[in-house]
């Protein structure tokens, strides 16, 4: 059930990302643009890839990791101006969410 629900908020948090990522300067919306809405799309996969499987441990281990890329690339673009403040606060309170959810599955995994 909580595999369920991580994914849905990946995919909420992809809805925002995606308005917030348009209005990236138009010479920034083929470089980190793109660079931050492939990670969002490996996000959702490596959540429903580590829901199929029966040790989903090396799996959540690189959804971790590309959740950490995906916050230096907010953060990045917050610190360029591409992102306004607002923007920032509301995918990093979504990522935040994820994060803590995908935490709480790899500890899970763990023991």
């Amino acid at each position: 059930m909580e595999e369920l629900r991580i994914a849905q908020k990946v995919d909420a948090m992809i809805e925002y990302a995606y308005v917030a990522l348009r209005h990236f300067p138009k010479s920034e919306r083929h470089v980190l643009s793109q660079e931050i809405r492939a990670t969002l799309w490996r996000i959702l996969r490596l959540a429903i890839v580590s829901a199929k499987r029966r040790d989903p441990r090396q799996s959540l281990a690189a959804l971790d990791a590309d959740i950490d890329l995906l916050r230096r690339q907010i953060r990045l673009a917050q610190t360029l101006r591409f992102l306004p403040f607002k923007q920032y606060e509301v995918l990093a309170r979504h990522l935040d969410e994820v994060g803590r959810m995908a935490g709480a599955w790899i500890k899970r995994a763990k023991g």
